[in-house]
């Protein structure tokens, strides 16, 4: 098992070289003694820590892990080549483009709360047309309201786990009254 806190030295701070941006995750890793000892070797050979190594080689791995971009569409990308795309520093931000672009990819739980934010018009820029005078909206990034969703983010994921009821999640006016 690998646990590395990179670049971390006693009590957290942080130690001396070469300094990334932005934060890494610590991720701990259960390798069986042969591919760790290999990929040691491997790290020492690069001049890498393992850490760095297993970085890498991740990196490198999302270069050939292909993601259809539309659906009936020939064209393949890769999941690093989607990263701009599907990256938010906001998890609700990140989780609405990810379910946009990949719905397929979400999880049961994902595929729970992304049915919440769909069906929940207070978070979508729409209309109330002549005809129904309901609100209306189509679910896509333009029309998404991620301030709002930001702003009410626990509440949704709460209530996606079960642990808040539905009447908690913001509402909006369903029918244009003063057109009725």
């Amino acid at each position: 098992m690998i646990t590395e806190h990179k670049g971390r030295g006693p009590a957290g701070k942080r130690a001396g070289g070469g300094g990334k941006l932005s934060r890494s995750e610590i991720v701990t890793v259960r390798l069986d003694p042969k591919l760790r000892y290999l990929t040691e070797l491997a790290a020492r050979r690069q001049r890498r820590t393992v850490s760095s190594f297993i970085e890498w080689v991740i990196e490198e791995g999302l270069k050939r892990v292909f993601l259809t971009v539309e659906a009936g569409d020939n064209v393949n990308t890769s999941v690093a080549g989607q990263a701009s795309r599907l990256w938010d520093v906001d998890e609700p931000d990140r989780f609405v483009k990810l379910a946009l672009s990949w719905p397929e990819l979400l999880t049961h739980e994902e595929q729970v709360l992304w049915k919440l934010i769909r069906e929940n018009g207070y978070l979508w820029r729409g209309n109330y047309p002549a005809v129904t005078h309901e609100w209306s909206w189509t679910t896509d990034e333009r029309s998404m309201r991620f301030e709002r969703l930001r702003e009410h983010w626990e509440i949704f994921c709460a209530v996606a786990k079960g642990n808040a009821a539905k009447s908690a999640l913001p509402t909006w006016d369903k029918r244009d009254s003063d057109r009725i």
